[in-house]
């Protein structure tokens, strides 16, 4: 070594040494000026992204009353690697969130280490997280969420409930993600774009002051509330009216097609079916049950119109000039020729259309709607009657949707000429479907559509397109076709006479005359619907008053029997609250809620 001199060795060393302090001093700068990546992985370390779930808009009745509301709750999720090292009493939280505790200890290992997941499928009270947060215990993180609640326990099946959305709808429709929630069947789904509202986001810093800790970067957006065109206690009271009994109810305001109350039986208590952890075991009840209280009968079951449907038969015959009001048929128990029979029940004979709808005459209708198909100076031959009959049927809104605001909506059935051609290998006349005329044979109409059938007749030849939402929170008005008049292909001449007959049958001397109330000068046309499994099927539609109505109606009870046995009380109660706000016949009450139907044990084909 050189006197006051480094060894080469140690000069090296030194360069080496320096060197490296270099190169460690510029990788710290490029990481700390220019490089971000570490600064993002430090901040994941106690930043977290936190969805802000909007509050689903509310849904009021006509008369502002709430029909569903939301109720504050909490989704709980986990980190694994934030809990505390010496553990927790992870009996007590178990207790707490509702679950296991060997499930709470499998969950929490097979969580992510780093990254947060799901505690549990479904959310916790506000005092179950008051309890959480308490404990104080690291790793465990709630977020606020809404679920619905139904303060009158009424219209399940018009509401619809609300579940967590599927995968398939996810790969659909990407603005939902796992753990959102979704309308599931009636309004919830109907008008789920308009009542879900939109996320928002926040940035939540776990080790801030509570203070300090969030920062939103989006904010959410609660949904739009929807005033539906319901009556509230109408609703409840047809709902109880029809307890026991298998069938439906509906009921429209004529001058606007708003639906005053729709009705399924049985129904549902929706609160059972809000989210939670019997939600499962209570819908598992209600698909077991075979009587379907989870299908919507008053919009997607076909059921025969019954003698209601000779309404329209009398119109069609008086469009086509087969048919005046003073024209008289001769009825003998029944309509007969040659092999053909329909029986009737015992009344005056002969007699004219106004008495022949009051007292409900087979044989009067049959007589009309030969003449309709067999109408030689209009139609060659009867096939082609037939389809000008069917597309007189169509325009009543038969047969097809209605194109209403209710997803699901059945289009009934009316058969066509190719129908007929292949059951009877083109060899049919007008007595081969003669009962279409008193509304049997092939027809199918959902309670929706005899529903509007009042309407129409009510209104003299036009309704409008039912719908159940009145008014949508921050909109104007609803879609330009609720406000159309829809005409039928019969003029408003005709219906007179029809709404003559109808309102003989209830205040003179017809079939249904307990429909009757004092100075409401109510019609109707009752309905008794032939069933091959069991009892004929009771139905009624009807409208009041007279001139100006307000409501038209339609009851329908499976194995009812007679129309004015069942449906003719129901739907008058029902009329009678709405005209008046009151009832005032309370033995009619407790003999509809005591008339107990003992149905046979099948499921009803869709």
């Amino acid at each position: 070594m050189r006197e006051g001199g480094l060894s080469p060795r140690a000069l090296v060393a030194r360069i080496i040494v320096i060197f490296i302090f270099a190169v460690l001093a510029l990788r710290l700068g490029y990481i700390q000026l220019v490089d971000d990546r570490y600064n993002e992985l430090s901040d994941r370390n106690y930043l977290r992204n936190v969805v802000l779930y909007p509050p689903r808009g509310e849904i009021y009745d006509r008369n502002g009353e709430l029909l569903a509301q939301n109720r504050l709750c909490y989704d709980v999720t986990i980190v694994r690697k934030d809990m505390p090292k010496s553990g927790f009493d992870t009996t007590r939280v178990s207790n707490l969130v509702g679950m296991s505790r060997e499930a709470l200890v499998k969950k929490i290992k097979q969580s992510p280490y780093r990254r947060e997941s799901r505690l549990t499928r479904y959310p916790i009270t506000v005092e179950q997280k008051l309890l959480l947060d308490e404990m104080n215990i690291g790793g465990f993180y709630t977020s606020q969420r809404t679920v619905r609640q139904y303060p009158r326990k009424i219209g399940g099946n018009l509401l619809g409930s609300i579940n967590e959305v599927t995968k398939a709808k996810i790969e659909k429709d990407d603005s939902y993600a796992v753990g959102d929630y979704i309308g599931m069947e009636g309004l919830e789904l109907a008008y789920e774009d308009v009542l879900r509202g939109e996320k928002g986001l926040v940035l939540q810093d776990i080790y801030a002051p509570q203070a300090e800790r969030n920062t939103i970067l989006k904010e959410p957006v609660a949904g739009k509330s929807i005033v539906c065109t319901i009556d509230a206690e109408l609703q409840q009271l047809a709902e109880e009216l029809m307890e026991d009994k298998v069938g439906a109810v509906v009921a429209i305001e004529p001058s606007t097609g708003e639906i005053l109350t729709m009705v399924s039986s049985p129904t549902f208590n929706p609160d059972e079916l809000v989210i939670g952890r019997e939600r499962g075991n209570n819908y598992a009840k209600e698909i077991q049950n075979p009587r379907m209280p989870l299908w919507n009968r008053a919009v997607k079951s076909r059921y025969p119109p019954g003698s209601t449907f000779k309404l329209v038969t009398g119109l069609i015959g008086m469009q086509e000039g087969v048919l005046r009001p003073h024209y008289m048929y001769p009825c003998n128990m029944g309509y007969h020729l040659g092999g053909e029979h329909i029986g009737c029940h015992e009344h005056r004979s002969p007699l004219g259309l106004h008495y022949a709808i009051a007292t409900s005459c087979n044989a009067y209708f049959c007589y009309v709607f030969r003449n309709i198909l067999e109408n030689k100076r209009e139609y060659e031959i009867t096939k082609d009657g037939f389809e000008a009959w069917r597309d007189y049927v169509l325009s009543f809104g038969f047969g097809r949707k209605l194109d209403s605001d209710f997803l699901g909506e059945g289009a009934g059935y009316i058969p066509t000429r190719e129908f007929y051609d292949k059951r009877y290998r083109k060899s049919w006349n007008a007595l081969t479907i003669l009962s279409l005329s008193i509304g049997q044979g092939e027809l199918g109409c959902t309670p929706l559509q005899m529903a509007n059938l009042a309407a129409i007749v009510a209104n003299r030849g036009y309704y409008y397109i039912p719908h159940i939402v009145r008014e949508i929170e921050g909109q104007d008005s609803l879609d330009a076709r609720f406000y159309q008049k829809q005409y039928t292909k019969v003029d408003t001449k005709h219906f007179e006479p029809i709404v003559e007959g109808m309102w003989r049958g209830v205040n003179k001397d017809g079939t249904c005359q307990g429909a009757y109330l004092k100075g409401f000068d109510v019609c109707g046309k009752t309905g008794t619907a032939q069933n091959s499994k069991g009892e004929d099927h009771s139905t009624f539609i009807s409208f009041a008053p007279r001139n100006n109505p307000k409501i038209a109606i339609v009851v329908y009870v499976e194995h009812g029997g007679f129309g004015a046995e069942m449906a003719v009380p129901i739907a008058s109660l029902i009329e009678e609250k709405y005209l008046t706000d009151t009832i005032k016949r309370p033995h009619l009450v407790e003999y509809v809620k005591g008339h107990k139907i003992a149905y046979p044990m099948y499921r009803k084909k869709r």
